[in-house]
C-alpha cells in the first residue's frame, strides 16, 4: 500500500471515532455548526489536522458515513462530499452572449449568441423547428445554441491517490457581476476553482486556481489532462453543406501557422508542437479554447464524422497542464463563442480570420482586400443583400470591362480570319497537323492578330471567379438572407421537391442554379461560333461543362448561383454593345492592310514555340 493510501485510510478512521464521539456526547448542546477558526498553514497537512478540518468546515458535513458511502470515498477519496449534489445552473451574461454554466463539472453548458456584428439576431433555420406531436410552435424552438450539456464534455482530471474527473462532481458557485467562480472544495483551504470572467464581447476569460492543492496532490505528478469535446449540432438549412465547413482547427505557437484535421472524413493527431489555440469551427459559428501562454505539447485531436446522427460532427482535444506544485498556482485561458464574422475574428490579431475559407494564395487575397470591403461598403448603404450582390457584380464588371473589350476585339478579328483559317485546315485535312498550326500561326503574325488576346480577361476573371466559389458559402453575413423566393442565400434554394434523390444532383430544384446553367450554355452557344481549329473540335466539352455544374450547384449557396447568373447576363450586355460598336468589315480592311506590311520581327515567346514545334516534327519522323 502506498504511503499515501496509508495516511488516507488513517484519516479516514480518525475522522469516523471523532464523529461517533461527537454525535454521541455533544450533539444535544451543539445549537448549529461553527466555522473553522483557523487553517493548517503546514506545507503537509497531517492525519489530524485533515479530521478537524473536515469536521469543522461547513462544505462538507456530508462526510457523514450516513450520507457519504464507502464506495464514494473509496472512488474519490478526499473529494467523496462533491460527488452528492443537486444540479444547478449559473447564467453570465452580456449583449452578445448568454452562458450557463451548471454546477456539476463547473462547465459551461449552453452558448446562446444573443447579437453579431451590426447588430444581427442569429436562430436555427426554420426547417430545424421541434416537432411535437404537431402542435404549434414559436420562436423559442429556434435559439440557437452552439452546444448544449448532452452533446459536451469538459473534464480536468488529476490525481490525489484516487483518479478525479471533475466532470463527475458538484462545484461550489458565487457570481460577482460578470464573474462566476466554480469551486471543487477538498475544504476551504484546499480546491480547485473555475473563475469565468465575461468581457464585452465574444471573449470569456477562463483561469484554473489551485489553492493548496500542493498537499493533496502528490509530489511527483507534474502535468494534469484537460479533455474538451463538443458533438456540432444542426444549424443550418443543408447539413451537408455545414458538415463541409465543420471541423477542427489549431495554430502552431512558433510560426502561427494555422493547420487543421480533415474536414472530409474521420481523423486524428497528436501534435507534439506548443499550441497557441484549439478551434471547433463549424460553418458559421465557432468555439475557440485560448492559452495565454500556450498548450504544452502535446495535444491530443480528433474529428470524428456523425453518419446518421443529427450532429454533424464529434470534436475532441486533450491537453496536458502543467502542474508545479504551488500553493497558489493560475492556468490562464480564454473562451471565443461567437460568429465566423471575418472582421471580428480579425480583430482580435490572435489568426482567428484564418478560421473563415476565403482560399489560399490569390483568391484569398481578393476575397480579403477587394470582396469583402465591397461587401461591407454596399452593406452600409443597402439591407437587401440580393441588391448587395447585383450591386457587387456590376462594380466587378465594370471594373474589368476594358480587358473584355480587348478580348472581344479579339475574338472579332478571329472571327473574320475565320474564312482563312479554315481553308488552311481543309489544305491540310489529312495531312501534318503541325504544318497547319504552323501555317495558321504565320496568318496571325501577318495580320495583326494576336490568337491569346481573348485569354487576357480571363486572367483577371478566374481569380475572382474562385474567391466568389469561396466567399459565399462561407460569408456569414449572407446567412438566412432571403432574396425574392430564395429564404437564405448561404444555402441552397429551392422552387419544388422531388420525390426521390437523383444522384449527383440531389431532391429538390434550384431555380438560381437553373437560371445559371440556362446563361451559361446561351454564353458557350454565342461565343463557339468564333471558334477556330481544335477549339472548335471540343465545342461539345463547353456545353458539358455547364450541365455537368447543375448537379453541383443545385446543393450550393444561392448566393453563388445569383451572382453567377448575374455575371452572365452583364457579359450578353456588354457584348450587345460592344458588338454596335465593333465594325468588323473595318477590321478585316485592317487585318488585309497589316498583310501588305512587313511582318513583325518574332518575339522570344513565338521563337520558343516554334523551336517546340520543329523537336516534336524531328521526334515524329523518328518514330516513323
Amino acid at each position: 500500500m502506498k504511503q499515501y493510501d496509508k495516511n488516507s485510510l488513517i484519516g479516514f478512521v480518525l475522522m469516523a471515532i471523532i464523529l461517533i464521539v461527537f454525535n454521541t456526547f455533544f450533539f444535544p448542546e451543539v445549537p448549529q455548526e461553527q466555522a473553522p477558526t483557523t487553517t493548517p498553514t503546514e506545507a503537509v497537512i497531517s492525519e489530524t489536522q485533515i479530521a478537524e478540518t473536515v469536521i469543522d468546515a461547513p462544505i462538507i458535513p456530508t462526510l457523514n458515513d450516513s450520507i457519504v458511502s464507502e464506495e464514494l470515498k473509496a472512488t474519490y477519496g478526499i473529494f467523496a462530499a462533491a460527488a452528492i449534489g443537486e444540479d444547478e445552473f449559473q447564467i453570465i451574461e452580456n449583449d452578445k452572449l448568454k452562458i450557463t454554466v451548471a454546477n456539476k463539472g463547473g462547465r459551461i453548458t449552453s452558448v446562446i449568441i444573443k447579437e453579431g456584428p451590426n447588430g444581427k439576431k442569429y436562430k436555427k433555420h426554420n426547417s430545424l423547428k421541434d416537432t411535437i406531436n404537431e402542435l404549434p410552435r414559436d420562436s423559442s424552438s429556434l435559439i440557437l445554441d452552439l452546444f448544449d450539456a448532452d452533446s459536451s464534455r469538459f473534464n480536468l482530471q488529476f490525481t490525489t491517490g484516487h483518479n478525479i474527473n471533475t466532470a463527475d462532481l458538484y462545484f461550489v458557485s458565487e457570481q460577482r457581476h460578470n464573474t462566476l467562480s466554480m469551486k471543487l472544495k477538498a475544504d476551504d483551504s484546499h480546491y480547485v476553482e473555475y473563475l469565468y470572467t465575461l468581457n464585452d464581447d465574444y471573449l470569456i476569460d477562463f483561469d484554473i486556481n489551485f489553492v493548496g492543492m500542493q498537499d493533496i496532490i502528490p509530489s511527483g505528478v507534474n502535468y494534469m489532462n484537460l479533455e474538451w469535446q463538443m458533438k456540432t449540432p444542426q444549424t443550418e438549412k443543408s447539413k451537408t453543406n455545414q458538415d463541409m465547413y465543420t471541423g477542427l482547427q489549431y495554430q502552431y505557437s512558433s510560426d502561427n501557422e494555422v493547420d487543421y484535421l480533415s474536414f472530409t472524413s474521420t481523423d486524428d493527431d497528436k501534435i507534439n508542437a506548443r499550441l497557441n489555440w484549439v478551434a471547433f469551427k463549424q460553418q458559421f459559428f465557432s468555439a475557440i479554447f485560448i492559452a495565454k501562454d500556450g498548450f504544452e505539447k502535446p495535444t491530443y485531436l480528433t474529428s470524428t464524422k456523425s453518419e446518421g446522427s443529427k450532429f454533424i460532427k464529434d470534436l475532441a482535444a486533450k491537453f496536458e497542464l502543467p502542474y508545479s506544485h504551488k500553493r497558489d498556482e493560475q492556468l490562464s485561458f480564454q473562451f471565443y463563442f461567437g460568429p465566423n464574422h471575418y472582421k471580428t475574428l480579425e480583430s482580435y490579431n490572435s489568426g482567428f480570420e484564418e478560421l473563415v475559407p476565403l482560399g489560399w494564395g490569390i483568391f484569398g487575397w481578393v476575397n480579403q482586400y477587394i470582396i469583402i470591403n465591397l461587401f461591407d461598403f454596399l452593406s452600409k448603404y443597402f439591407s437587401s443583400y440580393g441588391i448587395i450582390i447585383l450591386l457587387l457584380t456590376l462594380i466587378i464588371k465594370l471594373g474589368l470591362s476594358p480587358f473584355t473589350y480587348k478580348a472581344f476585339l479579339s475574338q472579332a478579328k478571329m472571327k473574320v480570319l475565320k474564312p482563312e483559317i479554315d481553308k488552311i485546315t481543309e489544305k491540310n485535312k489529312g495531312k501534318d497537323q503541325m504544318k497547319t498550326q504552323q501555317e495558321t500561326m504565320a496568318l496571325y503574325r501577318k495580320a495583326g492578330v494576336n490568337p491569346m488576346g481573348g485569354c487576357l480577361p480571363m486572367l483577371f476573371q478566374f481569380p475572382i471567379l474562385i474567391a466568389m466559389f469561396r466567399f459565399f458559402p462561407a460569408s456569414i453575413e449572407l446567412r438566412q438572407e432571403s432574396f425574392l423566393w430564395a429564404d437564405d442565400l448561404s444555402s441552397y434554394d429551392s422552387i419544388t421537391s422531388l420525390p426521390w434523390d437523383i444522384p449527383f444532383y440531389g431532391d429538390h430544384v434550384s431555380l438560381f442554379t437553373l437560371l445559371m446553367t440556362i446563361s451559361t450554355l446561351l454564353y458557350t452557344r454565342m461565343n463557339s461560333s468564333m471558334a477556330t481549329g481544335q477549339m472548335a473540335q471540343m465545342k461539345w466539352m463547353m456545353y458539358l461543362m455547364p450541365i455537368m455544374f447543375l448537379g453541383f450547384f443545385n446543393n450550393y449557396a444561392a448566393g453563388l448561383s445569383y451572382y453567377y447568373f448575374l455575371a452572365n447576363m452583364f457579359t450578353f450586355t456588354q457584348q450587345y454593345f460592344m458588338k454596335r460598336f465593333i465594325d468588323e468589315d473595318a477590321i478585316l480592311a485592317q487585318l488585309e492592310a497589316n498583310k501588305k506590311k512587313p511582318a513583325k520581327p518574332k518575339s522570344k515567346f513565338q521563337k520558343k514555340l516554334e523551336d517546340m514545334q520543329k523537336k516534336q516534327e524531328q521526334q515524329l519522323k523518328k518514330r516513323k
